[in-house]
């Protein structure tokens, strides 16, 4: 019987040889698990959990089919009997939850950070350090060869199938581009030349691996570089992919090096689902949509539309295992529901660190911590109801504490209510929805409107006092600084200050630059429309040329004239994150926003900011100043508290008040609401 709700998403999908019990794809995501110390333990433990929350069919992480491959100068191939019988225990958590996992075979190609890159041609990737040189044609024989063998490894292993990586701009992708491929010989020049490669790979794992096996394609739909695949290039791929015997079609969105942001927090909803749909029905294997759908109700609506028969959803299952069971039982507002903000994933993965999530500080750390009933209950006051005081409340009380929130404002949410108002960031509203049905479901007393002080507490008889009060916006002092045309982002962002049509923000950290995004976009935002993103980056929707770029990317002019200040010299935002940083920098600079550093500010008056940058004296003419340049604990209450010998603990912003930084705050108040 079909699911009221959801009917097309927990619809059984028959493959033939197989079922998958629903139409979610947990998709690819490199975790550094495979690198970490009890690797093999930890990654059975993740996976496990996402099948018991009932995913249909997990990819894992990518794992290259020979030496050659590897992303980082570490880890090992999918090449040899002793190393797939390690991913025996991962295969078997995930067997014994009803699961079914394949496992990704990705051979990065010139994407490496390591001496050995090899490509179809001389090239250099602009995200590698190090230049990649063409693969021998016998060489060549061998990769198509340890793809086979490293899916027979994977049977081996019993994974249920493999995921073989033909997007994002990796090897497979480096020889069906003209972009990365300028071979003379039979594996290079025309379209049929350059496809063999793939082909190749597909049909000798089939011949491998017999017909009772799974074989995903990832299929680079949209190269988003120039110099990539036209739309009739791709179709014809896709259709010689499936003779070749894949089962499905797996949607690959943009080359790493693209300009356009594929899966960052400015996409809209299943932005690029419209690609999928193009698809349909120029194949008779099942095709699957992805990047940004990380609802329920997105994923329900890509699938009734037609635009896929599956749905890949990866960085949602760092921040819920239990998204689907959830969508089954009608639980749909308990889901933690991704952010797209990279943080503590693919941030994480860049700098050689183990991925998690900042909603769920838990991801791919399930055998470290877990939220254990107590043996002894407490009464606990948590002050402040931002993401350091949502996470510790009510993980505290889904253990069994007793537990008491106290927040001044009207509203639980903290700084996640300035968040959800920048152009690109309104997911950050989902999770204030999710922590406001775990208050419900946890039973934490909430007292909103309440600024709690020490001589409450104290005769309230509390056992633990957690301060999470958060921070205040710092001043910065300069002669006119008192001005009322002088504001900090607070007035501006959480109590709608007015805001005239040329202004300065002082500060180009990561509030600065939000701040800035906040005041050049003025209606509908690009990251809640897919024509306007795509107009705005520069995607043809049409596909007229190779790649499907528009000749530039076409942006609305920015709602206001914007000076972006700050003290130090260099280039703006170069502490944003690791993979979202250059999306923010690209975003300003085409909204013409005017970046000035090495700024001393001398006085605001009538005629604007005075600044002198260098030797040189200049006047601003704005209307107002925005100050961004930090933030200062909130620490009035810890002094209160340790004069009257009450215990506290002192999480989030109120312990460090660095960058608005929601992944700490979040990771520390579960650690502590695990340990109290």
């Amino acid at each position: 019987m079909a699911h009221p709700k959801y009917p097309k998403l927990l619809e059984p999908l028959d493959l033939g040889f197989t079922t998958l019990k629903n139409r979610v794809l947990m998709g690819s995501m490199h975790t550094m698990l495979e690198e970490a110390p009890e690797g093999f333990e930890r990654m059975a433990a993740y996976y496990g959990e996402r099948a018991r929350g009932q995913v249909g069919l997990i990819v894992t992480g990518g794992i290259s089919p020979n030496h050659l491959g590897h992303a980082l100068p570490i880890g090992e191939a999918m090449d040899n009997i002793p190393y797939a019988a390690k991913h025996k225990e991962v295969t078997k958590a995930v067997h014994d939850e009803g699961g079914k996992i394949c496992m990704q075979i990705l051979h990065v190609g010139r994407y490496g950070y390591t001496e050995k890159n090899v490509s179809a041609s001389d090239t250099k990737a602009p995200i590698s350090p190090f230049p990649a040189r063409a693969l021998t044609e016998d060489e060549i024989e061998d990769t198509i060869e340890s793809y086979a063998h490293s899916a027979a490894m994977a049977q081996y292993a019993n994974y249920d199938g493999v995921e073989i990586m033909g997007s994002e701009g990796y090897l497979i992708n480096q020889f069906i581009a003209t972009k990365t491929n300028r071979r003379t010989d039979s594996w290079g020049g025309s379209y049929e030349n350059r496809i063999k490669f793939p082909i190749e790979i597909v049909r000798r794992t089939r011949e491998r691996v017999g017909e009772n096996f799974i074989i995903i394609y990832r299929l680079s739909m949209l190269d988003l570089v120039e110099g990539g695949s036209t739309w009739d290039e791709v179709v014809q791929l896709a259709k010689e992919i499936e003779k070749a015997g894949a089962t499905i079609i797996n949607t690959g969105i943009g080359w790493h090096e693209a300009r356009v942001p594929t899966i960052g927090t400015v996409v809209p909803r299943g932005g690029f689902a419209w690609i999928t749909k193009r698809m349909m029905g120029e194949v008779n294997i099942p095709l699957i949509a992805t990047n940004r759908i990380n609802t329920p109700e997105i994923a329900e609506k890509v699938l009734t539309d037609g635009c896929s028969d599956m749905i890949s959803m990866a960085r949602p299952f760092l921040a819920d295992p239990e998204f689907v069971i959830k969508a089954m039982e009608d639980r749909g507002d308990e889901i933690n529901t991704c952010i797209a903000c990279n943080q503590a994933c693919l941030d994480h993965t860049f700098t050689m660190q183990v991925c998690s999530c900042l909603v769920n500080a838990r991801a791919c750390h399930e055998t470290k911590l877990n939220f254990e009933p107590t043996t002894q209950k407490k009464k606990i006051a948590v002050v402040g109801a931002g993401p350091a005081g949502l996470a510790s409340s009510t993980l505290a009380a889904q253990r069994g504490h007793e537990v008491h929130l106290f927040e001044a404002e009207k509203e639980i949410g903290g700084q996640f209510n300035m968040a959800k108002v920048i152009p690109g960031k309104e997911d950050y509203a989902e999770t204030i929805r999710y922590f406001n049905r775990q208050i419900e479901l946890t039973g934490v007393n909430l007292k909103l409107n309440t600024r709690v002080t020490a001589d409450d507490l104290q005769r309230q008889d509390f056992d633990e006092v957690i301060l999470c009060t958060g921070v205040t916006p710092r001043k910065v002092e300069f002669p006119g600084s008192d001005n009322p045309k002088v504001l900090d982002y607070a007035q501006v962002l959480y109590n709608n200050a007015k805001v005239g049509d040329r202004v300065a923000i002082i500060g180009a950290g990561g509030i600065g630059f939000d701040m800035a995004e906040f005041l050049a976009h003025q209606g509908e935002s690009p990251s809640q429309d897919v024509a306007l993103y795509m107009k705005e980056w520069g995607v043809d929707m049409d596909y007229a040329k190779a790649g499907s770029l528009a000749e530039a990317p076409d942006p609305e002019p920015s709602a206001r004239e914007i000076y972006l200040l700050k003290r130090s010299k260099g280039k703006h935002g170069k502490k944003l994150g690791k993979t979202t940083g250059w999306i923010h920098r690209s975003s300003l600079a085409m909204k013409k926003v005017n970046m000035i550093g090495s700024v001393v500010y001398d006085k605001f008056d009538t005629d604007g900011l005075h600044i002198t940058v260098g030797e040189e004296k200049r006047i601003l003419e704005v209307d107002n100043v925005v100050i961004c340049a930090g933030q200062e604990p909130l620490r009035d209450l810890k002094e209160d508290l340790e004069k009257a010998n009450i215990k506290i603990h002192l999480i989030g912003g109120a312990n460090e008040a660095a960058e608005l930084d929601a992944k700490r705050a979040i990771n520390e108040a579960s650690y502590l609401a695990a340990s109290i």
